[in-house]
């Protein structure tokens, strides 16, 4: 038996759990907020290790052999050539990089170019886009640049004592918009693309491979993303997807082949086991349920969930189009969203309640059918999300989705994914690992929810939400996937 940890570094927070090496069981944990305001897209990075340090007191990290870090996705550390930070690190709900990544688009002749190049198409999010942004508005900044790294890369090369060599994984490097999951290379045009000139880029490393083995002797393994870490520390494997419910959706899936996708509405992501992560992601999701709560006069989630139940299945034929923002899948940028089936005996609270949440499910499965169509299996579906919690989210979602769906209880997935990695790296420089398969950690406890009797109830809406979708949208679905 040995004990290793995982350190999740969030946007707000760090998280540390201590595990057992064996058997995942979680030993100890800490925690700290991030000293920065909640909503800063400009960082210092050494705020993260304030919060690291402060996470790790009283001893938590004695006796621990390895360590695992994720770290919040698309952020940007750029260095100069002393490896000193040029301007504070970019974050990835800075949306500032909007116009930078719509220029990089055109920079290389359309989304499909981007596609096949690098598996997705940019997002003002990601780092490359970051990079274009910094060229056009912090030219003196951008000048500066001699190397990128991401979050995670930069907490690994700080743990190690700042060596020579920087590593990255494929998970976090295909998050970036030059790193194809495809072809597992760097495309470092598309980097000279944004920024103006070449950037120093980190090493990627396999999954189960070493970063490096601090001056005290302990092991740091690869690290990752948290989308990634997270689907370790689920334990998700092939035939597994997860719908995450945030303002905005996403649907992501374990895949065995990165997806090409000429659309860009797929977007190829690599997993932290050798695997791939095609992702889904739609503008519009618990935002319509919060919008049909201040509509109805609702004061909670919780409420509105409890008023749905008391209508039926099909909300009396009154439909919504959750397009509030705009649509990512369909891609719709300009669209917003429409409520149809307006009859007298649908103009109720409850038909409109319900109508939220199978509007809001209707979007995601819309979305986990398109990765279906590119041949990915599904056979469950992990809800994640506050609002996976809530009673018309459970009893609506098996039928809709079409599939068992699995509601994990509240934990720190991302750090637990992170320690499954790094007793995976620990096992392999031992010796006493495959470096093909992670260690056989228990899986998350959970709910498991099945459509039963419901499938066809919830196939018959589904046709009633895609017959006004394409009646409101025609040939919405033409082109995507």
């Amino acid at each position: 038996m040995g004990i290793v940890a995982g350190l999740d570094s969030s946007s707000a927070f760090t998280h540390i759990v201590v595990c057992d090496t064996d058997t995942g069981a979680v030993l100890r944990q800490g925690f700290a907020a991030h000293p920065v305001e909640a909503k800063a897209t400009d960082v210092d990075p050494q705020a993260w290790l304030l919060s690291l340090g402060e996470a790790a007191t009283g001893g938590l990290l004695e006796g621990v052999e390895a360590i695992g870090v994720s770290a919040q996705q698309h952020g940007l550390v750029p260095l100069d050539q002393q490896g000193n930070p040029v301007r504070p690190a970019l974050l990835g709900n800075d949306r500032r990089a909007q116009a930078a990544a719509a220029d990089l688009v055109d920079g290389l002749g359309g989304r499909q170019a981007w596609a096949e190049a690098v598996g997705s198409v940019p997002q003002a999010a990601q780092p490359v886009s970051k990079l274009r942004w910094m060229a056009r508005t912090e030219p003196e900044a951008a000048q500066r640049v001699a190397s990128v790294l991401q979050p995670h890369d930069w907490l690994v090369w700080q743990l190690l004592g700042r060596p020579a060599r920087r590593t990255t994984d494929r998970g976090a490097a295909s998050g970036t918009g030059y790193w194809s999951a495809e072809t597992g290379a760097y495309r470092p045009d598309l980097v000279e693309l944004a920024l103006g000139h070449q950037a120093a880029l980190p090493e990627v490393l396999g999954p189960s491979d070493t970063a490096g083995t601090t001056p005290e002797g302990l092991l740091i393994s690869a690290g990752t993303g948290e989308t990634m870490a997270a689907a370790l520390g689920l334990g998700l494997g092939t035939g597994d997807a997860v719908v995450s419910l945030g303002a905005s959706g996403s649907v992501m899936a374990v895949h065995h082949q990165a997806l090409s996708d000429p659309t860009g509405t797929i977007t190829s992501f690599a997993d932290a086991t050798g695997q791939y992560m095609p992702v889904v992601h739609t503008s519009n999701a618990v935002r319509a349920l919060r919008g049909s709560a201040e509509m109805l006069g609702v004061e909670s989630l919780d409420d509105l969930s409890t008023l749905a139940l008391k209508s039926t299945p099909g909300a009396s034929g009154l439909v919504l189009l959750p397009y509030l923002e705009g649509e990512r899948t369909p891609r719709l940028p300009h669209a917003a969203g429409t409520l149809c089936g307006l009859r007298r005996e649908s103009m109720k609270p409850e038909h409109l309640a319900r109508a939220a949440f199978e509007g809001m499910l209707c979007s995601l499965a819309d979305a986990l059918d398109v990765l279906r169509g590119r041949g990915v299996e599904v056979r469950r579906v992990f809800l994640l999300g506050a609002a996976a919690a809530l009673h018309a989210v459970q009893t609506i979602a098996p039928a809709l989705l079409g599939t068992q769906v699995v509601v994990p209880q509240p934990a720190e997935y991302a750090a637990l994914g992170a320690a499954r990695q790094a007793a995976w790296a620990l096992g392999v420089s031992r010796g006493t690992a495959d470096p093909l398969t992670p260690p056989a950690w228990q899986g998350a406890a959970a709910q498991v929810l099945e459509p039963g009797a419901e499938l066809s109830v919830g196939q018959a809406v589904r046709q009633q939400y895609a017959a006004t979708r394409d009646q409101i949208h025609p040939g919405a679905f033409d082109s995507a996937g």
